[in-house]
C-alpha cells in the first residue's frame, strides 16, 4: 500500500491549495479515505473524510465551509481542495486508509499559510 500526497507549499492568508493524495497498493474504490494534518506541536487531527463512492463526507468544525474533499475512483486519487486559508491551517497534511488488516499513511506535505 502507498499513499503519496503533493501539492503543498507556501501560500498567503485567504489563499487556496489543492492537495492530491495518489494511492496504489489496494482497491481504492472500496475504500474511505481520510485527510488529517499536524501542526507544530499539537496532535494530529482529523480534517475530512470522504466514502468510497462519494456519497458521504465529513468535516472538522474548523474547515468546514471552507475546505472540500473529493476522489477520483478513476485515478486512484484523492483531493482536499483549501480555500480562505488562514495561518493556523500551517500544519504537514496527510492521507490515511483504514484496511481490513491495518491503516496506512502517506508521507506527507507541508502546508505553510503566512505573509
Amino acid at each position: 500500500v502507498q499513499l503519496v500526497e503533493s501539492g503543498g507549499g507556501l501560500v498567503q492568508p485567504g489563499g487556496s491549495l489543492r492537495l492530491s493524495c495518489a494511492a496504489s497498493g489496494f482497491t481504492f474504490s472500496n475504500a474511505d479515505m481520510r485527510w488529517y494534518r499536524q501542526a507544530p506541536g499539537k496532535e494530529r487531527e482529523l480534517v475530512a473524510t470522504i466514502s468510497s463512492t462519494s456519497s458521504n463526507t465529513n468535516y472538522a468544525s474548523s474547515v468546514k465551509g471552507r475546505f472540500t474533499i473529493s476522489r477520483d475512483n478513476a485515478k486512484n486519487t484523492v483531493y482536499l481542495q483549501m480555500n480562505s486559508l488562514k495561518p493556523e491551517a500551517t500544519a504537514v497534511y496527510y492521507c490515511r486508509v483504514i484496511l481490513r488488516w491495518g491503516t496506512a499513511w502517506g508521507q506527507g506535505t507541508q502546508v505553510t499559510v503566512s505573509s
